[in-house]
């Protein structure tokens, strides 16, 4: 076995090329003959000195052999992944109509090529279920650029991290191409690129297409529109960048720019709609560009959807352009004013945790239903808040009190006026229920004595704690409806955590405006796989995270196996590893089979004495 280089001609462009293959030699009778094992390619990197140790190994691996010398890690990746291209050209598949009985050396016993499968095999699943692949053939990808997008938008899923680490796992831990019967060790991390350049200019179509699937599949009613937004930051300073602006950063990353992901759910969580903004974009900003159009035409729905959203984007201006183009809405009011009345209230929930009371109030100058909520739990938590910031407010007036009698402390009147203003600024919320009283010397003009009290509370309920205010178009919608509908924000918010903990949203590495649109827009197909999986274990009542899920999935792997036989024939069987409990009972509820990818056994003749 040895390695030949050949000169070949261009066609179109003229010059030369060279490349190369492994060739083994053959004596037929009397004469030799030489046969191309393996196309080795053009991009064949390895240097001449060293292609007699690759060699050597490969017959090694082939003939089922440990090497007795050590072997450099590259030489070693090199000869197991052409010696798997090998055994894929000359395997035979599912070979178990009859039993085969053989005679083995059990100490030659060899196990290698570990891929996991486990996590692939569930969201390449869903992917085809949602006929993704076909979709992507519709629009005029190749083959090996389908194969690509399905590796890089399953690998979000199952192993999110950036477009090289991505290319890595494809192809050094991951099965995923022998489930689709691509190799991506012949793929390059550019061609990688190219194709998250491609999903992006396909970007509305893919979307639509999902949506549109996702409603058929799942009966979904498009009754209901969740908006909201959320941001993202880089890593480095990306200057070349239009869409990375300072802003405030939901992760507390004042130190990086930002990127502002829109996004448009409906009610059970499926995205219809995303867009990538600048990082400073006003949330109010977005909502008509997002929202309008969302009711397609020839859809059965006979008025648009109704659009929730918080108070962050929630302005009189957007409620105003929902008003004008027939939108109803369910949004949080900004009204700091908070009127309850628990004897005209309805509970809409009540458990051992929390309980919730909602009254319904008609505006008469706008027409609008107002409902006021009052969350038990929500009171506990702002009362803890407030006596949090009291407590430090009344701290710092007794550190500046103690200090009026201390040297080199401060004394002088008016400043320290100065310095309590400052304190009621910073604890603004806490400052409004004291009074504080500074005493002035005027023999030396200092202060010298600081007096507190806390005022009675008011008799009206501006400050009624746990109370929140929503608005909405909704007339003929009772107490619960509305706050139940209202509640579905949390799942919005939900689907966000899940994009940036669970699919690697955070942070991005990329430098130019495309590229982050597609390392957005990839996590976001993610996701679509990752909700109809999770979607279809919850009618089983399976409610894991996904997290939870792919570390429950992760470890099923494919593995070969590797034997000499008496008659100097070494077998190699490539197959899945039995499935552990939990992963059999993710697999049955989904109604796939235990055993991703055909049972594969190729047999290479040897001359190793028994």
């Amino acid at each position: 076995m040895f390695i030949r280089k050949t000169q070949a001609q261009k066609r179109n462009a003229g010059g030369y090329y060279y490349t190369y293959r492994l060739v083994e030699s053959q004596r037929i009778k009397n004469k030799v003959r030489q046969r191309t094992l393996l196309n080795l390619g053009t991009d064949f990197y390895l240097p001449k000195e060293q292609w007699p140790i690759l060699t050597k190994r490969i017959q090694e691996i082939l003939g089922g052999q440990q090497s007795i010398l050590e072997i450099d890690c590259n030489i070693e990746k090199l000869a197991r992944g052409i010696a798997s291209r090998i055994l894929v050209q000359q395997q035979e598949h599912d070979v178990d109509s009859e039993t085969d009985y053989r005679e083995v050396n059990i100490d030659s016993l060899v196990m290698n090529r570990s891929r996991s499968v486990g996590c692939e095999h569930v969201t390449l699943e869903a992917l085809r279920f949602l006929g993704l692949d076909s979709k992507l053939e519709e629009l005029g990808f190749t083959r090996p650029q389908v194969a690509l997008a399905i590796g890089t938008v399953i690998a979000r899923a199952c192993h999110p991290a950036s477009e090289r680490e991505t290319h890595r796992w494809l192809q050094d831990q991951s099965g995923l191409g022998e489930l689709i019967g691509h190799d991506f060790e012949q793929s390059s991390l550019y061609k990688l690129y190219q194709v998250s350049d491609l999903l992006l200019k396909k970007k509305s179509a893919i979307e639509q297409h999902l949506y549109k699937k996702e409603r058929n599949l799942f009966a979904l009613q498009e009754t209901i529109t969740l908006y909201d937004l959320t941001n993202t930051y880089f890593e480095g300073q990306c200057l070349g960048n239009n869409l990375a602006k300072r802003g405030h950063s939901k992760e507390k990353r004042t130190d990086c720019p930002l990127v502002t992901l829109g996004l448009v759910l409906d009610s059970s969580g499926f995205p219809k709609r995303s867009h990538v903004y600048e990082g400073n974009v006003s949330e109010a900003a977005t909502l008509s560009e997002m929202i309008h159009g969302l009711q397609q035409k020839g859809t059965s729905e006979q008025q648009n959807p109704t659009v929730v959203m918080d108070a962050g984007i929630a302005t009189q201006e957007n409620i105003d352009w929902l008003n004008a183009h027939g939108y109803p809405y369910l949004v949080v009011s900004r009204k700091r004013h908070r009127e309850f009345d628990a004897s005209k209230s309805t509970i809409v929930k009540q458990d051992a945790e929390c309980t919730v009371k909602a009254q319904k109030v008609i505006d008469e100058e706008t027409g609008e239903t107002l409902l006021y909520c009052h969350s038990s739990q929500r009171e506990k938590k702002e009362l803890a808040i407030g006596h949090r910031f009291s407590t430090r407010f009344e701290d710092a007036l007794q550190s500046l009190h103690d200090g009026l009698s201390i040297k080199k402390r401060l004394k002088k009147y008016e400043k320290v006026v100065e310095k309590i203003g400052r304190l009621k600024q910073q604890f603004s919320k806490a400052s409004k229920l004291y009074v504080v009283t500074v005493t002035k010397n005027e023999r030396n003009g200092n202060a010298s004595k600081i007096t507190w009290q806390r005022k009675q509370a008011p008799d009206t309920t501006d400050t009624y704690p746990g109370v929140y205010c929503l608005r909405t178009s909704q007339t003929g919608w009772d107490e619960s409806t509305l706050w139940k509908t209202y509640t579905m924000l949390t799942d919005l918010e939900a689907v966000f955590r899940s994009l940036k903990s669970e699919l690697g949203l955070r942070p991005v590495h990329h430098q130019t405006a495309d590229r982050v649109s597609g390392h957005l827009f990839i996590t976001l197909l993610g996701y679509h796989l990752v909700h109809v999986i999770r979607c279809q274990l919850k009618s089983h009542d399976i409610h894991d995270s996904w997290a939870t899920l792919r570390n429950i999935l992760l470890p099923h792997s494919r593995i070969t196996v590797s034997m000499q036989c008496k008659n100097n024939e070494t077998i190699h069987i490539r197959k899945s590893t039995h499935p552990e409990p939990e992963q059999q009972k993710i697999y049955s509820l989904l109604n796939l089979k235990n055993h991703p990818g055909n049972v594969e056994k190729t047999i290479i003749q040897t001359k190793v004495k028994m």
